[in-house]
């Protein structure tokens, strides 16, 4: 029936302390794998305030999501009235709980918000240093260097893929695009994720709405996120992993699909931006 692969993003401090502990049971329970893509730095989530002001599509998207119960007051102040505290660089034994229980580790961020609200604006020596602390962060953690990066937001830039290429990743997963591609300017195979965040839909049917997609007996990629998926929606991930395993699909973490491209057979491709639907800002597609 094809193949489901969890990529689970770990944004915050929240998440990493108490998301990824719950989603961890919840793996283990239904004994799958997934591919855990960490931020490595600090939490700068208070920062997000300011787009508050700036763009009414993410005021929308907090009330639609009921942010609080999803991130807790804290977040909402760390990198202004709270200092900002480092996200998986304060858990290393968690990371480490999360590799012995056979979960693929991947890098994901160093500052996400910055990046997330900022990248378009940062200059080449930035983005440089951002990746420098967070390779540097990810290696310190696993003993061994990331074989993948998953950006955040899936936002990314034609500069962000030229300093790129100086890590040699055997695969990224950059974009919401609808099925695995090369990029034409890295030769690098991507896995991007073609199925909605939970957040993104009507959470009266985002259930029923995955299930069906992932029915088809194709392969798949569902966005995770530890904040989500292991907080307020613990219980509807588990249904959406009950209906798939029900029904013969393999759930996995990237790097059985990774293990299973041939990537003779994928096209090349450009990326382009595109507003996806309950996002607040472009995502790579």
């Amino acid at each position: 029936m094809g193949m489901l692969g969890l990529k689970i993003d770990v944004d915050t401090y929240w998440g990493m302390k108490n998301g990824v502990p719950r989603l961890l049971r919840v793996l283990k329970d239904f004994q799958v794998r997934g591919t855990f893509f960490l931020s490595i730095g600090p939490d700068n989530s208070g920062r997000a305030a300011l787009q508050l002001i700036k763009n009414p599509l993410f005021l929308k998207k907090m009330l639609r999501t009921k942010a609080a119960s999803l991130y807790g007051w804290k977040t909402a102040l760390y990198g202004t009235l709270l200092p900002a505290p480092m996200i998986a660089l304060s858990f290393p034994e968690l990371v480490n709980q999360i590799m012995a229980e056979g979960h693929d580790v991947q890098f994901h961020a160093w500052d996400h918000r910055r990046w997330q609200d900022e990248l378009p604006e940062k200059s080449v020596q930035w983005i440089e240093r951002w990746f420098e602390a967070g390779m540097g962060g990810f290696e310190k953690l696993t003993g061994r260097k990331p074989t993948a990066f998953g950006a955040p937001s899936w936002l990314i830039d034609d500069r962000v893929l030229n300093i790129i290429q100086k890590y040699h990743f055997e695969y990224l997963s950059c974009t919401r695009a609808k099925a695995p591609f090369i990029h034409e300017e890295l030769n690098i195979p991507e896995i991007p994720s073609d199925l909605p965040c939970f957040e993104e839909i009507d959470p009266q049917k985002d259930v029923s709405i995955i299930s069906s997609l992932i029915n088809d007996g194709g392969n798949h990629v569902l966005p995770v996120h530890a904040e989500v998926e292991g907080g307020i929606y613990e219980d509807k991930f588990r249904e959406v992993l009950r209906n798939a395993l029900t029904i013969g699909i393999n759930v996995v973490g990237l790097d059985h699909m990774k293990a299973d491209l041939d990537a003779y057979l994928i096209p090349k491709r450009k990326y382009k931006m595109d507003l996806l639907p309950g996002r607040h800002s472009p995502c790579a597609v």
